[in-house]
């Protein structure tokens, strides 16, 4: 079907019905809701960002995966760990299994798409290394699929998704369910919370270099705020 000219009587009714206050207003006010639901789960993002942070400090590296949306924010995530989110340190080990188009087609080709993921975990991952395995939805095959293989290597399993968890629940060992199920919702949710994990990994890591040793964590978290 060929698409409305943009000068059409038909596109000029369609352009005039939608209001400010329909369109941008709901979305403003549900993106409010979804964010004001996260204070609930500060305890779980705070154990997220400590597990993410010890693997680092053992010399592991964090993994990310998903398809879409999701496969952005695992690009952007790992690229403001092994850059930086907002001080000068260190680089920190992030992959997101994303990017490779040779190796996400060749998979695709050979193994199907559902192993796109799960292979390069094969490849990648190890024991103690930790993946963040995104889907608004909870049911992506290929994500499900990586989740599965990460915790038979013995990696720490996080998973980002939408209300419920979907089937992908069954396999985390942290679940951040954001309380929606609209997409678009889910993925400004999961891009927030992202940014804060980054936030505390950076000033944790930044602190322990700068703490003498024999100091408690607790100091250390009080010399952070």
């Amino acid at each position: 079907m060929a698409c409305p000219e943009s000068g059409s009587k038909g596109a000029e009714i369609v352009s005039n019905s939608l209001q400010a206050a329909s369109i941008f207003g709901y979305a403003i006010a549900e993106h409010l809701e979804v964010v004001r639901q996260l204070n609930e789960q500060q305890n779980l993002l705070a154990a997220i960002a400590q597990a993410m942070s010890a693997t680092l400090r053992a010399r592991g590296k964090i993994l990310w995966c998903g398809n879409g949306g999701s496969a952005a924010d695992s690009q952007h995530l790992a690229a403001e760990l092994v850059g930086r989110f907002r001080r000068e340190r260190c680089g920190l080990a992030s992959i997101a299994l994303t990017t490779d188009t040779s190796i996400l087609t060749s998979l695709a080709n050979d193994y199907g798409f559902e192993a796109v993921f799960s292979r390069q975990i094969e490849a990648l991952g190890a024991p103690g290394d930790l993946l963040v395995a995104i889907s608004t939805s909870g049911n992506s095959r290929n994500v499900k699929a990586a989740l599965e293989t990460a915790r038979a290597q013995g990696m720490v399993t996080v998973a980002f998704t939408g209300a419920g968890g979907g089937k992908m629940a069954t396999f985390s060992d942290y679940l951040f369910a954001v309380h929606s199920s609209d997409t678009a919702r889910i993925q400004e949710a999961h891009i927030l919370a992202g940014h804060m994990l980054c936030d505390w990994i950076e000033l944790e890591w930044m602190n322990e270099q700068f703490t003498p040793r024999g100091s408690s964590q607790a100091t250390q978290m009080e010399s952070i705020a």
